[in-house]
């Protein structure tokens, strides 16, 4: 197969590791992880999150930088054309699909999300929130339109405004380029988000009680995340918790990863890079990431309250209103560094998700960069309306579960075993080691083939056929007695089958409901995945088109 020269490359080791860092660090360092930590015990939570890292993050790091660099070897920068050299079978192009919809589709619903940080941003510094409670910020972006038949959609005006900008700024960003473009933004985003975290995490860790309004010491919040808990490695639950996190945190299962290795030369160093990228995310999500919401949480709100109510939306809904007790200038500073931070963290995710979608579009179809750009953008436009319009009736969760989550563990799972199993052990450990700045231990060879994938199948498993409450031990114990499997309606299943929705019509005196919106979201989703099979199919009907030509005109 003859080797093709790549028209892009990385302008600096160093600037490649902040964007592939900065793809990993996203909002989810910042407001999934104290999340998941809190909700699944704190320390309790942190041994199988390590151990998930080791033994399933690294090593994923280490596979996706190795098919990039391979594929891109071949002139593909995109997962399709990437699984397609790795063996002879013509499905491998299809699997690949995956890291060309889940970017997509997850760039559609996580611009939004970003959006809303700058619009917070400009809000903490024009003193908008000062007074109010969290239940007024909640509905910041609550605004409905009576469609006249009693029907409401959600239309936030302003939302809508910083959608757009931030689309603009991303497909600017994407416009320039890999080394001008990404990497230059990278390195103006990561050190900028860095010094934002450490400011509020020096400032949330040395709150004492009575300190600005504080009840009680931060210091509370930070030992409730840092004392260990071994009881949890007998836990399922909070493996499959910590094995998740691991996906959201480090990218990996999109196919983005891929895309920034697919830009090396052959030799370059990928073992170094990928662990120097996984350990820079780490620092930022454990390290910072935990030190900043918890703590100021529990400051003013108790370690009981925020068990109760951490969440997602806390860190836009509860860290305004809390802000407001530093005084209106250093109220205004916080809520301008943590959004902003958010912000950076949001928009180095986003540009690394729309650059597999054009570099595919490019590869396959030979579109100029404007064109793919703009291609990208308007598609990411039009799947994102359901979450603008429809995101309390479900939508934006359909996107968040179905591309964010299932499609990164089923395609961090087929990859996995399409690079041990087909490509081969032996060529893949080649592969990693390439041109290695550092010497990789040998055991990694057989966590790779055997510990890895075997890890990654009892995620799947566990999130297919989750039993309601995460108890397993309970939920055998009434399958052997001839009870049945209850299925959590967050398991695979139970999002399939609606399982804990009472009422599925999708009509009820002539107003759609939400189990309307919802199903009509993966209908999209769906359909979105089932196009861009057809123009893989296409792509490589067209290039067999050529090759033949070129054969008869030479």
């Amino acid at each position: 197969m003859a080797e093709i020269k790549k028209k892009e490359e990385w302008g600096s080791r160093i600037g490649l590791i902040l964007a592939v860092a900065g793809n990993a660090v996203g909002l989810g360092n910042f407001l999934r992880f104290p999340a998941q930590a809190v909700q699944n015990g704190g320390g309790a939570f942190i041994i199988p999150y390590l151990v998930s890292f080791f033994l399933m993050g690294i090593p994923l790091l280490w596979i996706e930088w190795a098919i990039g660099r391979h594929g891109g070897k071949y002139g593909h920068h995109s997962t399709p054309g990437m699984l397609d050299v790795l063996g002879k079978n013509k499905i491998l192009k299809y699997f690949g699909v995956f890291g060309i919809f889940t970017n997509l589709t997850v760039a559609a619903y996580y611009c939004y999300i970003e959006s809303w940080t700058l619009s917070y941003v400009w809000h903490s510094i024009t003193g908008t929130f000062s007074g109010k409670t969290t239940e007024q910020i909640s509905l910041f972006f609550s605004h409905y339109l009576d469609l006249g038949n009693g029907s409401l959609i959600n239309f936030p005006s302003e939302a809508v405004i910083f959608f757009i900008i931030t689309i603009c700024l991303n497909l600017w960003i994407l416009s320039r380029g890999i080394s001008k473009g990404i990497e230059i933004a990278s390195k103006i985003g990561m050190p900028i988000l860095i010094l934002f975290g450490i400011f509020l995490a020096i400032r949330a860790l040395t709150l004492k009680a009575g300190d600005h309004g504080a009840i009680y010491d931060s210091i509370v919040g930070l030992n409730f995340l840092w004392t260990p808990q071994f009881d949890s490695l007998t836990n399922p639950k909070v493996w499959l918790a910590a094995a998740g996190q691991i996906f959201f945190t480090l990218s990996v299962g999109m196919g983005s990863i891929h895309c920034y290795a697919a830009y090396l030369k052959e030799k370059e160093d990928i073992a170094l890079n990928a662990a120097t990228a996984g350990w820079m995310n780490e620092f930022v999500e454990v390290i910072l990431g935990g030190s900043i919401i918890i703590p100021i949480a529990v400051a003013y709100l108790g370690l009981d309250w925020v068990k109760a109510n951490v969440g997602f939306e806390m860190g836009f809904r509860t860290m305004p209103m809390l802000f407001q007790h530093w005084g209106p200038i250093l109220a205004a500073l916080a809520g301008m560094t943590w959004f902003g931070l958010l912000f950076f963290a949001g928009i180095t995710s986003s540009i690394a998700m729309g650059q597999p979608v054009m570099a595919f579009l490019q590869d396959s179809f030979n579109l100029t960069r404007k064109k793919s750009v703009f291609t990208f953008g308007l598609l990411t436009i039009l799947l994102s309306l359901p979450c603008v319009f429809f995101y309390e009736a479900g939508a934006f969760g359909e996107f968040d579960y179905w591309a964010g989550t299932f499609s990164l563990v089923l395609f961090a799972l087929g990859e996995s075993i399409i690079f041990v199993w087909v490509f081969g052990i032996d060529k893949a450990w080649e592969e990693i080691n390439r041109g290695a700045d550092i010497k990789i231990p040998l055991f990694f060879k057989y966590i790779i083939k055997y510990i890895t994938p075997t890890f990654l199948l009892a995620v799947f498993i566990g999130s297919f056929i989750k039993p309601v409450d995460s108890n397993w031990t309970g939920a055998f114990i009434n399958f052997f007695s001839g009870n049945g499997w209850q299925f959590a309606s967050d398991s695979v299943i139970g999002n399939i089958f609606n399982i804990g929705i009472v009422d599925t019509r999708w009509f009820i005196n002539g107003l759609m409901t939400n189990v309307f919106v919802i199903d009509m979201t993966r209908v999209l989703l769906l359909s979105t995945f089932i196009l861009i099979s057809a123009a893989v199919h296409f792509a490589w009907r067209k290039k067999k088109r050529d090759q033949l030509s070129q054969e008869r005109n030479s």
